[in-house]
């Protein structure tokens, strides 16, 4: 199997940082603020593989560092150290020490972003096709007509009216605008993909209509992506392997079944009982 990303050690503080933060915080300190300078140890020592086609899952607590991740990889973020590597076309890009001219290039043309606030990944002063022709743009495509076309097949792709091609995303429905900017992430065609807590917030019915898409693209395109949730029921549904994170450390990783019939870790115990 073909690897797409590569993460080791990835690690990032809010605040200025002290000798002691590391072992004054983590799921054994149950809190990921250091108590000597008070500065928040999102995510520290983050390994992990992702491989063409696979879904990952993130798991975690709000405040577990999952968000931080992806913030991360998507260079919306700096991290403070550790490597990542994203693997294309015979080509290793080490991601952190890329320029932001080579970043931008990846993130517009390699990458795509689904956020949980709409407002993150579109842009609400232009319309629902505005939106995707902005990334067309960036693309090969150059000529109207097809960067028109290929936004109505986007639209289309992922259910949302073409006769709401020209319509502002802030009359959309939450749904409509995740769908949106799910049409906007995938217009590149991109090889990794990231989703970050897309169905909170969105009726169950919603959900449901949005994974089944999600899955369908996977399926279709052959996707690698990374989702981040606190929702057991979507990891089930669409992750095959899962890391579960607490204060900012990976505390359990492997095949998604295996964590929810048989989980190790009494914080994914916990997790896995409540959502029963």
């Amino acid at each position: 199997m073909k690897k797409v990303l590569s993460v080791r050690n990835l690690s990032k503080t809010y605040g200025t940082g002290c000798p002691l933060c590391i072992a004054s915080t983590g799921p054994e300190a149950e809190t990921n603020v250091c108590p000597h300078c008070g500065s928040v140890v999102a995510i520290h020592d983050v390994s992990f593989d992702l491989y063409e086609g696979e879904i990952l899952g993130i798991m975690g607590e709000s405040g577990s560092g999952k968000s931080t991740i992806v913030k991360n990889l998507y260079f919306d973020q700096i991290p403070e150290s550790g490597q990542a590597t994203f693997y294309d076309a015979n080509q290793a890009h080490p991601l952190f020490e890329l320029n932001s001219a080579q970043q931008r290039w990846l993130k517009n043309h390699r990458f795509g972003m689904v956020y949980q606030n709409p407002h993150l990944g579109l842009n609400f002063n232009i319309s629902a096709g505005g939106n995707i022709a902005e990334r067309l743009l960036m693309s090969d495509l150059m000529h109207y007509g097809e960067i028109r076309k290929r936004v109505k097949t986007l639209l289309a792709r992922t259910e949302v009216l073409l006769s709401r091609v020209d319509e502002l995303p802030r009359n959309f429905s939450g749904g409509m605008q995740q769908r949106v900017q799910i049409a906007k992430a995938l217009a590149t065609q991109p090889p990794l993909l990231f989703l970050d807590e897309v169905t909170t917030g969105l009726d169950l019915s919603v959900q449901a209509r949005i994974l089944d898409l999600i899955m369908e693209i996977q399926q279709e395109l052959n996707t690698a992506m990374i989702v981040v949730t606190h929702d057991l029921g979507v990891i089930r549904l669409l992750a095959g392997r899962t890391l579960v994170m607490k204060y900012g450390r990976i505390i359990e990783t492997g095949l998604t079944d295996q964590i929810l019939e048989d989980p190790q870790h009494a914080y994914t115990q916990r997790l896995v009982a409540s959502a029963l």
